[in-house]
């Protein structure tokens, strides 16, 4: 469990409030409009109303006892990149900060923020990664070069094994586990046969995936 400290309670910092009290951390979470520190209570261990371009209010939150801060203002960068630079004067250990467009990712990360998040552009890449093929289920990208792929089973490996197939060699990809009903199986062996009903992770380098799947 960790200490967060989240600012900014916009549609997208209200989805960040919920997901981590789903995963039982504790957080503060901060506004300037009272209506968005209220529309998070029931998923946050405490909240303040307040201006966080404001030193003084900054400071009184006690931003070293945090094991993250995260800036999730989308509609005034200049309040963001204010904020962040403040955050890591005072002694944050760890602020990630949002970004909506290259330019903002640059500055943010000059003035303060260790990483920054870019959740249009992210969003953007998965959309037209996974609705442009049929059998494309789900896409995580780990970096420029490398993703975790969830895939429809390739009729023609249905029946096969893991060895038989030999995917590794062949085409440089990682079966990292098959899906049946939503159910992850992580015990891949050269022996396991492959079904109709499942869907296989994974991963590899974008052009080998691409090519395999013929995506």
């Amino acid at each position: 469990m960790k200490s967060i400290l989240l600012i900014g309670l916009g549609r997208f910092g209200r989805h960040v409030a919920i997901k981590l009290n789903e995963l039982g951390h504790q957080v503060m979470a901060v506004d300037r409009k009272e209506a968005c520190v209220d529309a998070v209570l029931p998923y946050v261990t405490s909240a303040q109303i307040g201006d966080s371009t404001e030193e003084e209010f900054l400071s009184s939150l006690g931003v070293r006892n945090f094991d993250v801060c995260i800036v999730t203002i989308g509609d005034d960068f200049q309040a963001s990149l204010e904020t962040t630079s403040l955050l890591k004067d005072l002694g944050a250990r760890f602020v990630v900060s949002r970004a909506a467009r290259d330019v903002h990712a640059r500055f943010l990360l000059k003035n303060g923020a260790d990483e920054v998040v870019y959740p249009e552009k992210q969003l953007a890449s998965w959309t037209a990664i996974r609705y442009s093929s049929d059998h494309i289920l789900d896409y995580i990208e780990l970096d420029g070069d490398y993703a975790i792929f969830e895939i429809s089973m390739p009729p023609e490996w249905c029946g096969k094994s893991i060895g038989q197939l030999d995917i590794r060699k062949k085409h440089n990809i990682n079966i990292m586990a098959v899906k049946k009903n939503g159910k992850v199986n992580m015990d891949i062996t050269p022996s396991l046969v492959l079904r109709e009903d499942e869907n296989l992770l994974v991963l590899g380098k974008n052009k080998d995936i691409q090519r395999c799947f013929h995506i």
